[in-house]
């Protein structure tokens, strides 16, 4: 029987045998964390104690950690819930960032994906008012990781505010509040091997949040609504197992470059997107030339190989990866990429078996072309 080879980690990692545990003692426990008798109590203490391994890995304060319902709920309520004026996006963000108000400004990126601190600068030398700058530190389809230090350099000289998505960022690089330097930072649990419908935000607490959901006092009356216990409890202990892990990553950039050496060897035309700068060291975002995006994940998933066209949130959706069309990628190469992210579990022989798979389709649809054929 074949065994199922999962390469999709960025769109949802599976959850981990701790977490599971975790939360199915959560769950026994029941309780309202917002009630005083005992079982609320218990469940009040569970959460800060998840509260409490989120903040020591991203370097912040226990206040300053806000749970929500996953990573698009902390996008729209800081987009949302901060009183600025104008919003600048890059415009390679997440659609949870994109789409998250009315009054947000794209700033373009270059080729890489990179935003442009040239256009960003002069666009804040051009505006009045509340300025909040919305960048990703990693892109979530290519990896490539956005230069925050000078964002937030570039912020603090025009008096705007710097939010991040650092929701594939977190376990993969260092996240780090104090490091840097912003306002805010999103996060979620099912992206480090954590339950869905669950994140977080880490906030500046100088700076009043609105609350965008209404009807209750929960987290310091900056998101109303009764604590999902369990969730955030598997939250917390996902935390805890990747802040003991992230020594390791560096395995998995050494399967993740043997992976695309393998492929540029088989096929010189195809295309690794942001292979020349700073990635998240378990993504590629890989065209193969003649063969669409769809057609690559039906096939290997019959294969069993799990990998998505960009973004899960639109993976289902035919159409060109915005990610890729901002950076200046011509339709027929970017109809033609995938996303393939590795994450726990992973190893060589599943790397040398989806290149292997990968060969196999991309000589069918390219009998003459690939590398070493008569």
């Amino acid at each position: 029987m074949k065994q199922t080879v999962y390469f999709d980690h960025n769109a949802t990692t599976p959850v981990r045998a701790e977490v599971a545990d975790a939360m199915a003692g959560a769950l026994v426990l029941g309780g309202n964390a917002s009630s005083v008798h005992g079982a609320g109590r218990q469940a009040r203490q569970l959460v800060e104690e998840a509260r409490e391994i989120i903040a020591e890995l991203v370097g912040a304060s226990l206040a300053q950690i806000v749970f929500t319902s996953g990573g698009t709920e902390a996008n729209n309520l800081v987009l949302r819930g901060t009183e600025c004026d104008h919003i600048l996006v890059s415009a390679v963000e997440h659609n949870s960032v994109l789409d998250a108000a009315d009054n947000i400004e794209i700033v373009p990126v270059d080729g890489n994906g990179v935003i442009d601190l040239t256009a960003l600068t002069s666009r804040l030398s051009e505006i009045d008012g509340q300025v909040l700058i919305s960048v990703m530190l990693a892109n979530n389809e290519t990896g490539v990781i956005e230069p925050i230090a000078e964002i937030v350099r570039i912020a603090k000289e025009h008096g705007a505010l710097v939010h991040t998505d650092a929701i594939q960022a977190l376990g993969k690089v260092n996240v780090d509040w104090g490091d840097l330097g912003v306002d805010f930072i999103s996060l979620s649990a099912h992206k480090i091997g954590g339950p869905q419908g669950v994140g977080a935000i880490v906030i500046n607490e100088e700076i009043p949040l609105k609350s965008i959901l209404r009807g209750g006092g929960q987290e310091r009356s900056r998101r109303a609504g009764t604590e999902n216990v369990p969730g955030i409890v598997g939250f917390g202990a996902a935390a805890k197992l990747i802040a003991g892990e992230l020594d390791q990553i560096s395995k998995t950039q050494d399967l993740r470059d043997r992976m695309e050496a393998s492929i540029k060897a088989k096929c010189s035309d195809a295309v690794i997107f942001g292979e020349s700068i700073d990635r998240l060291p378990n993504t590629s975002c890989v065209s193969m030339p003649g063969v669409t995006s769809e057609t690559q994940v039906m096939k290997f998933d019959l294969e069993d190989y799990m990998v998505s066209a960009g973004s899960a949130c639109s993976s289902g959706k035919v159409q060109a990866s915005h990610v890729l069309k901002a950076m200046g990628v011509d339709e027929e190469t970017a109809s033609t990429a995938i996303r393939i992210s590795l994450g726990f579990g992973n190893n060589s022989n599943d790397v040398d078996a989806f290149v292997s798979q990968w060969e196999k389709i991309y000589a069918r649809a390219n009998p003459d072309q690939l590398m070493g054929a008569a």
